[in-house]
């Protein structure tokens, strides 16, 4: 039987993530590229809540793709999935926040939705699967 907090790490992830991409859509004056590409797929309507998406949703959805991954590191036991999970959220919090009177802010904002892109994307192609139990990590058969 599938366990509910796998489902809940994996689809978690993915929301935090395309909820940051849809967000930062909205706001083309803080994000032209990425707005521009959303007004090329038809979301140009989003710009009118612009300080919603900003403001609320963005960081909302960042805050989730980070509680996720930080979640899924005690389901799987893979600190370097964990932490690339992680850093992506990390850096758009921190690019909204103390690194937004930065001019260069706005690249570590998309770097960090790449990142969570990326990871989400790897996620999809390659689940987590646990590796460690709490008595210890299972190791791999030795050839002799």
């Amino acid at each position: 039987m599938p366990n509910p907090f796998d489902f809940l790490t994996r689809v978690g992830d993915k929301a935090g993530s395309l909820g940051a991409l849809v967000s930062a859509m909205g706001c083309g004056m803080c994000f032209p590229a990425i707005a521009s590409l959303g007004a090329a797929i038809g979301l140009g309507f989003l710009a009118q809540w612009e300080d919603l998406f900003v403001n609320t949703l963005l960081p909302l959805f960042a805050w989730l793709a980070l509680v996720i991954n930080a979640l899924g590191w005690l389901r799987h036991r893979q600190w370097h999935r964990s932490l690339l999970g992680m850093l992506g959220p990390t850096i758009l919090l921190l690019s909204l926040y103390p690194w937004f009177q930065y001019g260069w802010s706005s690249y570590a904002t998309y770097t960090g939705i790449g990142i969570m892109l990326a990871v989400s994307i790897w996620d999809l192609l390659s689940p987590a699967n646990r590796r460690c139990d709490t008595d210890g990590c299972e190791l791999p058969a030795q050839r002799d």
